[in-house]
Formats: structure tokens, sequence, C-alpha cells
């Protein structure tokens, strides 16, 4: 008999009487009462090491397989320690776990203890029936009629079938103990995978107490607890077998050794990814990522090679760039006598200084620019419907159909379960549940709202302080280069500029900025999460992603807002400058390189995505294989047979709670440079694409070989980043336009050319689009000082130009804008209205026209409810023969309960 002990609800546990003899109406177990019993005597002799391999996922019986693990070591706290982890392991012992000891005399360091976990068929059983975790019951008889034409061009790209396929198609319901004949159980011991088994375990660990039955304090359950206050120093599961060999043992699947050998070595690059081999080793949550990795990564070779095509049409076209031809020209850029960029500390300079820039500007401002804003305005649609698509039929294949319902009524988080005392009527399940009162809600949102605005506006006002200290010392650094060494030099002299030197201590200022406040706001988006009390870990995991993301996305990205949208946009003209704080602060606003805006955004843009996806490989391998290496230092002097299973994934490092969402975080900010500012660097999705073929082997082999196995875990979508894509992807169309409209020159070059160019061509342009200065007009307060101007400037020069459209000095109107900056203003706003609205019109039209769920996906899930629904009225029915048959001998009446399933399964069946 089962008894259920604990708090009503969800968080209750079922406990197994000792004296229960393990028999179901088929398939009958018998508990291994003596090993669990001892288990918890410490004072075990020790077994020589010499005489059995220690590398193995068994108990020392070698029958029963290791699930968990959890580590512990003598501490000065011992005593207070030693008593939970009696009570604690007493507790698994009583709701059917079997335990075993290593001693510490048994372990590496002479004083780690490991305990070693086993879940029997009869808690399996019991806890996938609570769970309703859907296992097979019938071979899929649906023909598979995938094959595509010309399919041999795939086959170098291809994996073995057994690596691809590791398991049969089968039709899946969710267990039910009571019916276990129904389903398809041929060993008992294989027929949960290893992933099902520790996830099962996992969720007794989270729920078992760790007090005594007499103790008021209901609050102390939970492995998580007992990690965090030192009780043990780890959990978790076992890998099955070392990463580089197979496993000696027969019973061992060595599945970690066909992930490594066909997907996490790099050379493996252009094969497909063994994704059911991943979501059955692994689990579907982790499945799922490396899908949505694979998959947008493919999407990307598509943008890549359009990039790139526009990217050669600008260098093809070099020749026709008639605009820096004049910049570069001695007789009209070499004649034009340009404004000083700073008071005081500037001079006068040439416009032929910027010929190089100009020419750079030209690969990537050019008319291709503008089809490729438009084409990624479409890719990115076709993306993300394309993905609902893949990830449909991927919760079919992975039975994930109706995981969101079971996640929300049945995996509750043990924090909500604790700390919820109230409790409510569930009107469905017609149960006593626990729930949080609305005002208390809403008093924890608020604050929680809060806390993320304030840190928001931090980092807002970190931005604005770089800002200010790029005003600052531009002129310093201006004053100070003009005489330095560094001019001299014949290659990289004429590069290092007073903007150069601005913009890369600005940068490494803004960089420490940005990591100081990451690791803050880290421990307080956690924080804050965990106050909120979410009630499923699907939710606490949106909450967190969502505030997470917000910082991140106002850290990463301020400083191309910056550029993009406000530098050298608010400038004022020489005479009546704008001041960052009033002209007291001294802190004129910034101009933009005289190359343009565009150029400069480009350079921010690939300085700050290449260099992030550089670092960060480098990090994401380099830090867990240098931390393990030391780690392990000692061990790997030891025989492979003396050096446990248990130890060697106990020496590797831990995959913590955010260690997907740090891997999520990584590609939704580089999706996020290569949509947002695509217009001003073609090549984005290319390095993008390059970035993520590392970044998928490079994740595959940290998570093979430098991670302890995670806790399988379920997830039916990539959850919140879902709809964060979207919203990058609208706000992609806009910020876009806006790049193309206000940061290029395109409008003014083609403002120019039809309206103001008799001819039509791009003559004059340079001298039409700037502004001409009596120099007298500028204050001498903010005239160059002695020896701030270059030997070729004199008394003779009167005039200075300036990049604006306003009135010369003497006009009727002088300094106002003249008639073509509004032409430029309303063709520019233009362009963003015609842009977004054709954009906006084929996003909708291609989201509409292509379904999220695919036709034969949607076939298979009705073919399954149907059969589902017709073999358990037919084993019902058999069922229903065999009591009537052993009865036909006895005047009897037939188990009411067996009748209401006929006509239930009509009313099921008829509503399908």
């Amino acid at each position: 008999m089962h008894r259920i002990t604990g708090k009503a609800g969800g968080d209750s546990l079922i406990e197994m009487s000792p004296t229960e003899s393990f028999n179901d109406d088929v398939n009958g177990y018998h508990q291994h009462a003596s090993s669990s019993a001892g288990s918890l005597q410490q004072g075990q002799s020790a077994i020589d090491k010499q005489q059995q391999s220690k590398d193995s996922v068994f108990f020392r019986d070698g029958l029963r397989r290791i699930d968990f693990v959890l580590s512990y070591v003598d501490d000065k706290d011992g005593e207070r320690k030693q008593e939970r982890r009696k009570v604690y392991e007493a507790n698994l012992v009583k709701v059917g776990l079997e335990l075993e000891t290593e001693d510490k005399s048994e372990s590496e360091d002479g004083k780690t203890y490991f305990v070693k976990i086993h879940a029997p068929w009869e808690v399996l059983a019991t806890y996938a029936d609570v769970l309703k975790i859907k296992v097979p019951f019938k071979a899929n008889d649906i023909p598979d009629n995938s094959e595509m034409p010309m399919n041999w061009l795939s086959t170098p790209f291809r994996l073995p079938e057994h690596i691809k396929h590791p398991e049969p198609d089968y039709f899946t319901a969710p267990f039910n103990k009571s019916k276990s004949d129904f389903f398809l159980i041929d060993d008992k011991d294989t027929f949960f995978p290893p992933s099902t088994r520790n996830r099962i375990v996992y969720y007794i660990l989270s729920r078992c107490s760790y007090f005594r039955d007499e103790c008021a304090d209901k609050d102390k359950k939970g492995i998580k607890r007992l990690l965090n206050n030192g009780t043990y120093t780890a959990a978790f599961p076992l890998h099955d077998c070392r990463y580089g060999t197979r496993s000696r043992d027969a019973n061992c699947e060595s599945e970690r050794y066909n992930l490594y050998k066909y997907w996490a070595r790099f050379l493996c690059f252009f094969k497909e990814q063994p994704l059911n081999l991943i979501r059955k080793y692994y689990g579907e949550k982790i499945g799922i990522y490396f899908a949505w990795l694979g998959f947008y990564t493919e999407m990307l070779l598509f943008a890549a090679v359009v990039g790139t095509i526009c990217f050669i049409y600008g260098f093809l076209t070099y020749d026709d760039n008639e605009w820096s031809k004049e910049i570069c020209s001695e007789e009209i850029g070499g004649n034009i006598v340009m404004c000083p960029l700073c008071d005081k500390k500037c001079g006068y300079w040439k416009l032929n200084t910027t010929c190089n820039s100009s020419w750079q500007s030209h690969l990537f401002d050019n008319v291709g620019t503008v089809f490729f804003a438009i084409f990624m305005g479409i890719w990115v649609t076709l993306f993300l419907e394309f993905w609902k698509r893949r990830q449909a039929r991927l919760e079919y294949e992975w039975d994930l159909v109706d995981f969101e319902e079971e996640q929300q009524q049945l995996q509750l988080r043990p924090e909500y379960e604790t700390k919820c005392t109230n409790r409510k009527l569930n009107r469905i399940t017609q149960e006593m549940e626990p729930y949080l009162p609305i005002t208390s809600k809403c008093a924890r949102m608020c604050l929680s709202g809060a806390t993320v605005l304030f840190w928001i506006s931090l980092i807002i006002a970190c931005v604005i302080g770089v800002i200010a200290y790029r005003l600052a010392v531009y002129a310093a650094f201006a004053s100070i280069m003009k005489d330095s060494p560094t001019t001299n030099l014949q290659v990289v002299g004429p590069y290092i500029t007073p903007q150069l030197a601005t913009s890369v201590t600005a940068s490494c200022i803004n960089f420490v900025i940005i990591m100081i406040l990451n690791l803050m706001y880290e421990r307080v988006a956690i924080w804050i999460t965990d106050m909120e009390i979410p009630k499923t870990h699907l939710e606490y995991e949106n909450k967190l992603t969502v505030k997470m993301f917000l910082f991140q996305f106002v850290n990463y990205y301020s400083s191309c807002f910056y550029v993009a949208f406000f530098k050298g946009k608010f400038v004022g003209y020489p005479g009546a400058y704008n001041y960052m704080f009033g002209k007291w602060s001294k802190l004129r606003n910034e101009e933009c390189d005289p190359g343009g805006c565009l150029i400069e955004l480009t350079t921010q843009l690939v300085i700050v995505m290449t260099g992030k996806q550089v670092w960060g490989n480098i990090q994401e391998a380099l830090v867990p294989w240098l931390m393990n290496w030391w780690g392990s230092r000692k061990a790997r002097n030891h025989p492979e047979s003396l050096y446990s299973r248990w130890e060697q994934d106990h020496d590797l490092q831990g995959f913590g709670q955010l260690g997907l969402f740090y891997e999520y975080l990584e590609m939704v900010i580089q999706f996020g440079f290569i949509t947002l500012f695509v217009a001003s660097f073609p090549l984005a999705p290319l390095l993008a694409l390059i970035n993520n073929i590392i970044e998928v082997r490079v994740d595959a082999w940290k998570l093979t070989t430098q991670f302890r196995r995670p806790v399988a875990a379920k997830a039916h979508s990539i959850g919140a980043w879902e709809e964060i894509l979207s919203g990058i992807a609208i706000l992609s169309v806009v910020t876009n336009a806006f790049i193309v409209a206000f940061t290029s020159d395109m409008i003014p070059r083609l403002v120019y050319m039809y309206a103001y160019q008799p001819d039509m061509n791009m003559k004059g342009y340079i001298n039409n689009s700037l502004s001409v200065l009596n120099i007298s007009a500028i204050d001498l307060a903010n005239r160059p000082e002695e020896g701030e101007n270059p030997s070729w400037f004199n008394s003779s020069i009167t005039i200075c130009r300036y990049r604006d459209y306003r009135y010369p000095s003497g006009h009727e109107k002088e300094y106002q804008h003249t008639m073509q900056f509004w032409h430029i203003l309303a063709a520019k706003l233009a362009f963003i209205i015609i842009m977004e609205h054709v954009v906006f019109s084929v996003k909708f039209f291609v989201a509409w026209m292509i379904p999220d769920v695919p036709s034969d996906v949607r076939a298979r899930v009705k073919r399954e409810r149907y059969l589902v629904q017709e073999y358990l009225h037919n084993y019902e029915v058999e069922k229903l023969k065999i009591q009537l048959s052993l009865n036909s001998n006895n005047d009897c009446t037939c188990t009411p309960m067996i009748y209401p399933s006929l006509p239930h399964h009509e009313v099921l069946s008829e509503c399908l």
C-alpha cells in the first residue's frame, strides 16, 4: 500500500511502506532492502580498490544503476550537517530510493564522501505516473515521406543511422502504473532512459524534507537548500562513460562517447547535429537549444550570401563614387577649408584629409545596403516562421505536444510550494493547492519592476558619463597628438587620430563598466525573481530571462544607438554650438567622424560584435578547461580503474542554474547586432555565421567534456526568447529605416541627384552639401588657440565650411536651414514610412502564408491521440473479458467502474 506524507497538494512524496511487496499486475519487482538499509551506515568496511573497476555507473553489485550522486565532506559544523544528512537520507529511503555510500577513505582526496542513489522500478513507475511521462505503447505506423529529391547530395553531411536515430519511432502515451502491461516494456531496467531516471530522482530530491516529523519547521526541504547551506557539496547525475573511450561494461550505452565522436569534435563542423541523441542524453531542454542554434546557423547562410553580394557590389562600384573623387581631389577637396571640430584645441583642416574614410564609407553606404536592409526585414520573418514549424515538429517527435499544461499543473517549484502557506481549491482538479494572495503578488511585482528600472537607469547614467568623458577628452587628445611622434609613422600614423584615441579609451571604460554592472545585476535579477515566487519552473525562467535581457539590451546596444541616432545630430553650427549640459559645461556635443556617422557605426559594430564573440568563445572553452585541469591534477596520475566515475564527474564544473541562459543570451545579443544595425554593415551575418559554426562545436565540446551531466529537464520551446526575437525583428525594421534615412548619406545624395542636378549625376554634390561660415562669426573664446592651426592657414582665409544645409553669412536668413534641408527631411520621413509599410506588409503576409504547424505533424498528433483512445479501449475490454471468464462459473456482478469507461471512450472519440 502507498500512503501520502507531508503537505497536501503537489509537494507530497509517496512513501513506500517497508512491508510492501512491490508487485505490479504484470511486472513484479523485489526491492533490494538490505542494500538500502545498509547504505546509511558510513562505517562500512572499505573495499579493496584493486578488486574491481571504479569507472562504473553501477552499484557494487554491478546490477543497480547509479541515478544520482551526492557528495559531502566533514567540517567544523559537522554535527548539525550530519544530523540533516541522516534525516534526509532516511527520508529518501522511506520514499523507496536505495543508497550506497563510498567512504572518504575510498576517495582520491581522502575527505569526500559520495552517496550513490538508485531508483528501483517501483519508484520510477510511481513517479512516471505522477509526472505523466510519455512512454511508447506502439510502433509508429505512419510512413515517412520526407525523402527529398537529389537526397544523395547531403550524404557527406549525414550521420550514421544509429547516431541520428538512436531509438525507434513509437506512438507514446502518459505512463499509467495501473496499466503497465499496456506499454512496450521489454526490460524494466532499461525501459526508462537515464535522462528520465535522473529527472525523476531529482524531482524526489527537490521535495524530500530533512526535518523530523515532530519538527515544526516545514520549510526545511529540498536538495537545493542543502547545497546552499553546505550540508552537501554537490549533487549530480553521472556521465555514462569517459568521453574519449567506450565503457568496458556491455550494459552501459556509452552515449557520451558517441556524442563526443560525432558531435563535439571541431572536425565535425560540416555534419548535422545528432539532435535525438542529444535529447536522449541531456533532455529536451538542452536538445531544443542546440536545435534552435543549428537552425539559426543554417538560416544565417542565406543572409550571409546576400550580404556578401551587397558588399561586393559596393566594392565593384568603387570607381563610380563621384563624391569621394571630389573629396580626394586637390582642386576641390584640397581647397575646401573646414571649421574646427572642437573649441580652442582643434584647428582648421582641409576636406581632402578625409579621403580614405570617404572611400571606405562607400563600401557600406550604397544602394545595395538599402536592398539588404529590406531583405533582412523579410529574412527575419522567414527565420521565425520556419523555426515555429521546426519547433512544432520537435514537439511531436519528442513527446512535448501537451507539455505546457503538464508543466503548469504538475511541476510546481518546491520553493513555491514551501513559501505559499495559503491553500485554495482548484476548480478543475477539486484539490487544495498552494497559492500567492493577489496583494502580495502585486507588491512583489511593483518592487521587482522598480528594481529593474533603477538598474536600467543606472546603465543609462553610465553611458551618459562615458559620452561626457568623450566630449571632455577629445580636445585634450587633439592638442596632445598634434605634435605626437606617432604622426611620423609610415603605415599607422594617419590612422592614429584624436577621434580614435577618444573612442578606444571610452570603449575600454565602457567595457569595464559593463562587466562590473553585469556581475552585480545578475545577482540582483536572481534575487528579485526569487522574491516574486514564480509558480512553475517555466514561469521562473521566463521572468528571469526578461529581466536579464532588458538590462543586457541597454548594456550592449546603448553605444550603437548613440552613434546611430544621436551623435552628430544635435551639434548646432559654428558660432552657435550646442553643449551637453549648457554652455557653462564647455562639453560641446560630439560631431561624427569626418568620414560620416555610418562608417563610425560600422566600426563600432565590428569591434563590439567580433570582439564579444571571439572573447566569448575563448572564455567558454578556456576557463572550464583550466579549472578542470587544475582540479584533477592529482587524480590524473591514477590508473583508470581507480579513478571512479563519480570522482571524475565531481572534478568537472557544474552546469549552473544560468548555464543555458547565457548561451541563449549570447546568441540573441548577436541576433540583435545582425538585425538592428545590419544596414551599416552587410557583412555582419557572415561574421555571425562563422562564429556560430565554431559556437556549436565549442558548446558541444564543453558540455560533453568539461561539465557534469546536467539534470534532464523538459521544455517544449525556447521560452521567452521567442517573444524577444519577435520584438527584435519588429524593432529592426524601424532601426534600419532610420539608419538609412538619418545616419547614412543615401537620401541627401538621391535628393541632390534628382531634384538639384539637371544632368542627373553627382557632380558638385560635395560643394552643395557644405554650408559657408564667415570665420569672424566664431566667438573669440571658441577660436583655435595660438599654434593649433596648421601652417598653411593664414589671415587671407576668411571662410570655413561645415556639414549642414544653412544659409551663408550675410544672407537675410543667415544660418537658418535652407529649403533643401526641408526637402531632404521630407524625403527621409517618406522613405521611413514607405520602407516600414512595405517590409511590415511583406512580413505579415509571409507569417500568414506559412502555418506554424506542418500538416503532416498535425495529422500525426491526431493519429496518436486516436490510437491512445482506441488502444486503451481495447485494453479495458480485454481485461473485462478476462475478468468475466474467471467469474463465469459464479453469479457475479461486473465491476461498476468498468462500464463508465466504454461510453467515456465514445465521448472522447466524438470530440476528436
